[in-house]
């Protein structure tokens, strides 16, 4: 039986984090009540941070929400979708598929034929959910169990109780490009987009941010069932995504189910190992021809996936679009393709927490701080959707945050 563990040496350092908090970010505040926000380098220690009680919550992507529920670690405080400013981010924009402006201005037919396999994989997903959701389990743990301290779970309850919170599409519809807007705003407001998109127009910023060509062009040939035959590519490309993450589900069910995209669509990821539970490389064939190979490189966040594309070390990627806007802000050559999912996070908290919604999670900060023990919540890391939402809803509620440094 498989399972994932988060390292003592993981842990003591994080815990040595926390005892060196510090750094007020500045924010609207409620009287002294802040909240400090740690930032954990990554979803796998959260769930160990929180059985601890090194941590009073975290926020992240599921199925790391439905970890704490199902072992009873912790509970859903809200899903991201409610979180304040009350009706901003229902529906809202999640992860999305990117692309390196160069890497698509020589291999479009290459980055059509992506498009189109994860468009089709989403289409399968929705209407295989139970199987899709089996296929995912066993890329995060091998279908075996998630451990954390004494506590173990099954990653298939897991992953199943966390499906019905996610939204899979790749539609980049006019709300979902209004709800990207949203967060340009909300990172705008925390510091994060200080460049090349904030001081851009409209019209600038959507021609920096998006380019649906690839999206439309792969629309068609997956109902056309007719894929193009890009040239071979003599060297190997890298694509990005981040590690036990479910937003990446479409990748996962095309490189697990390749022989049915190939029989179906004549596009597949085929892994170099089939038996391997999450694959590291793989051969892209399209219409019985290997048109290129394919590594497959996690990554713990989406900044850090960024950062492989800033190095040209990834080429496309399955991330967040906050991770996303920030690096197109910060000149890094990307440009979003469309989207893979709409919601799909949320808030967790001790299990013993006196709190049942967000009103009563302030009423909680506010009085934790005046007992001089400030609430200390985590994150999957800095500038990653997750911290995007919950800072700006702390600040929203009119707590102050701290960073811990």
């Amino acid at each position: 039986m498989k399972m994932l563990k988060v390292t003592t040496i993981v842990l003591i350092t994080i815990a040595l984090v926390l005892l060196t908090a510090g750094c007020t970010q500045p924010a609207g505040t409620s009287g002294n009540a802040s909240v400090t926000i740690l930032y954990s380098k990554g979803v796998g220690p959260l769930p160990m941070l929180l059985a601890t009680n090194q941590i009073d919550g975290y926020i992240a992507w599921q199925p790391f929400v439905a970890v704490a529920a199902e072992s009873r670690i912790g509970k859903v405080l809200v899903y991201s979708g409610d979180l304040p400013p009350m009706g901003m981010w229902k529906d809202h924009p999640c992860c999305a598929l990117f692309v390196r402006d160069d890497f698509i201005a020589k291999n479009p037919d290459i980055v059509n034929a992506i498009s189109a396999l994860t468009i089709a994989s989403t289409d399968y997903i929705n209407t295989h959910k139970e199987e899709s959701g089996e296929l995912v389990a066993d890329w995060i743990a091998g279908k075996g169990n998630l451990t954390y301290g004494n506590v173990t779970v099954s990653s298939i309850a897991v992953v199943h109780s966390a499906l019905p919170t996610v939204k899979y599409t790749t539609d980049p519809s006019p709300s979902w490009i209004n709800g990207t807007t949203k967060f340009v705003s909300a990172q705008i407001d925390l510091g994060y987009i200080t460049a090349n998109i904030r001081n851009a127009t409209p019209e600038q910023r959507a021609a920096m941010i998006f380019n649906f060509g690839p999206y439309h062009t792969a629309r068609k040939m997956v109902d056309d069932k007719k894929v193009v035959t890009p040239a071979r590519l003599d060297k190997p490309f890298a694509i990005g995504y981040l590690n036990g993450d479910m937003h990446s589900a479409s990748l996962i069910v095309a490189v697990k189910k390749y022989q049915y995209f190939n029989d179906t669509y004549g596009v597949a990821l085929v892994p170099r190992d089939p038996s391997q539970s999450k694959p590291e490389l793989c051969d892209l064939m399209v219409n019985g021809q290997k048109v290129a190979e394919v590594k497959l490189i996690g990554g713990d966040a989406g900044p850090q996936v960024t950062q492989l594309a800033a190095t040209d070390t990834v080429q496309m990627g399955y991330i967040g679009t906050p991770p996303e806007l920030a690096a197109i802000d910060k000149g890094i050559p990307i440009r979003i393709l469309h989207p893979l999912n709409t919601e799909g996070s949320g808030v967790v908290v001790a299990a013993g927490a006196p709190v049942t919604d967000w009103k009563s999670f302030i009423a909680w900060a506010q009085q934790r701080s005046a007992e001089g023990k400030p609430l200390v919540m985590a994150n999957p890391g800095k500038g990653s959707i997750q911290d995007v939402m919950l800072k700006f809803a702390i600040r929203d509620s009119g707590i102050a945050i701290k960073e811990s440094s």
